[in-house]
């Protein structure tokens, strides 16, 4: 579609938010990293962990600035955007350490500002801002709705609707679809009953059974103060091919109101959050897409190809700086990689890096820098060898969450077992592969097993202070996202 004349509109008031950045950044030089992942990658915790290491000196190895020393102290200080919450950092870290679990999902936009004081290579003192701003990867796949019509997305979200394991899920909405008219006069009742389906088929995918990633528009699953808004009061239509809708029609309901969504939802958060980032880290859990099978993991794949779409992504210049800001570093990350032994880290990083290889060979195309992670921001799990059957096996040992369920054993959540979480395959493609192995839906002989256990988070001594928080791979992160700027 070409651009209107809101999309004009945008890019006038984003340059001029630019320059605005960039005059504040000549006194003080800060970073915006952008955290964001799709539904239980791990953003919380991510956050948490590396403002937890800053603030108490964490044993970041590879983190060069931190490891020799030049970083004298950093310190939390009042966010620079009044109308983003706050991250929650200190309940968050309350939660980990004391009731030992998991902070609740990402279901809004927040930020934390870091200032950083550290020694540069040549020995001046200077402070380094770090702005984090935590965002729901769901609403990364809304971008692209900004250059489609209701009709395009309409006949997108039907097609993918009718691919396996979807259709089945998507049986109760297609159902009522069938009743639908329309070129029918539009009726409030007739969309809300519309909206609810969709919204219930686009739950029933994200399901850890089934766990789909393709599920826009992000704001039906977490709608926040919009719930049962007019902007979310839409779905899909099954409509003829051209022409335009009838006035006070259904279908012309339905696309003013999707209009709207992109309008109340999708343009604020481009313009005013999104386009401003300079760095990005996208956290993935493929764990959860090789428990569902191959499914998940092709619609994984979809749904990381939209997200780097949607990024800027080049080389940093005084004119993009000023201009039209450009997201210069992106760093993938498969969280959760305490949950397998190391011997298969290295290919946990290859599934990874499989399944965004073209979206990033077109953003270091252009300019930018990737790498691919497996990492566990606060490790869960130590490792150990253990003994079955005259054979010793590489595994790991945690606490199990409460109602996790292995064989004919339920784990109360103070038990801590060994488990044996197998070996994923030398060839990413193995997994991509129908009939390769077997995920929660099914249960084949034969076929690998690549389902995986949730640990509480570890318990920590508390007794000498607030205990370090042990990690997979944070400091590697952290220097390829900011290193350089601490240099």
């Amino acid at each position: 579609m070409a651009p209107g004349l809101s999309d004009i509109f945008d890019d006038l008031r984003l340059s001029a938010r630019s320059l605005l950045d960039y005059s504040e950044s000549l006194l003080n030089p800060t970073v915006r990293l952008g955290v964001t992942g799709l539904s239980r990658a791990g953003k919380t915790v991510f956050i948490t962990a590396l403002v937890h290491g800053f603030l108490r000196g964490g044993r970041f190895p590879v983190f060069e600035s931190l490891s020799s020393g030049r970083i004298a102290r950093a310190r939390l200080e009042p966010q620079p955007d009044d109308g983003i919450p706050r991250f929650a950092y200190e309940a968050h870290l309350r939660t980990l350490i004391e009731d030992r679990l998991w902070p609740q999902s990402t279901t809004d936009i927040s930020e934390l500002r870091l200032a950083i004081d550290y020694q540069r290579e040549n020995g001046a003192m200077r402070t380094l801002t770090l702005d984090i701003v935590d965002y729901p990867g769901e609403w990364l796949l809304d971008l692209p709705l900004l250059h489609k019509s209701y009709e395009e997305w309409s006949a997108e979200s039907l097609a993918l609707s009718r691919q396996a394991p979807r259709n089945a899920l998507a049986k109760p909405w297609h159902e009522h679809l069938e009743s639908l008219a329309p070129v029918a006069p539009g009726n409030e009742a007739v969309a809300q009953v519309a909206a609810r389906l969709f919204t219930d088929y686009l739950r029933a995918c994200r399901h850890e059974q089934f766990a789909m990633s393709l599920l826009p528009p992000g704001r039906f699953l977490m709608p926040g103060a919009l719930a049962n808004s007019p902007a979310l009061t839409f779905a899909p239509l099954d409509l003829p091919a051209g022409g335009t809708p009838p006035a006070g029609s259904l279908w012309a309901m339905m696309r003013r109101r999707y209009e709207s969504y992109k309008d109340i939802v999708v343009r604020p958060f481009f313009r005013d959050h999104f386009a401003r980032l300079d760095r990005q880290i996208v956290l993935v859990d493929a764990l959860a897409a090789f428990n569902a099978g191959p499914e998940a993991l092709h619609d994984l794949e979809g749904a990381l190809a939209g997200i780097l779409d949607c990024f800027n992504t080049g080389r940093r210049t005084l004119l993009s700086i000023m201009f039209r800001p450009r997201i210069d570093r992106i760093l993938f990350a498969a969280t959760k990689a305490d949950h397998l032994h190391r011997t298969s880290h290295d290919r946990l990083e290859a599934i990874l890096r499989r399944m965004v290889e073209r979206a990033a060979s077109r953003a270091e195309f252009a300019g930018a820098k990737t790498d691919v992670v497996a990492l566990a921001a606060v490790r869960a799990t130590r490792e150990a060898s253990v003994q079955h059957h005259g054979e010793t096996l590489p595994s790991i040992v945690g606490t199990p969450m409460q109602g996790e369920v292995a064989g004919k054993e339920t784990f109360d959540g103070e038990t801590e077992v060994a488990t044996f979480p197998g070996d994923l395959p030398a060839s990413p493609d193995a997994l991509f592969s129908e009939g390769t192995f077997r995920g929660s839906g099914s249960a084949h002989p034969g076929e690998a097993d690549y389902r995986f256990l949730r640990f509480r988070p570890p318990r920590l001594d508390t007794t000498q202070g607030e205990p370090a928080l042990p990690h997979i791979r944070l400091d590697r992160a952290l220097q390829f996202l900011i290193g350089d700027k601490l240099q």
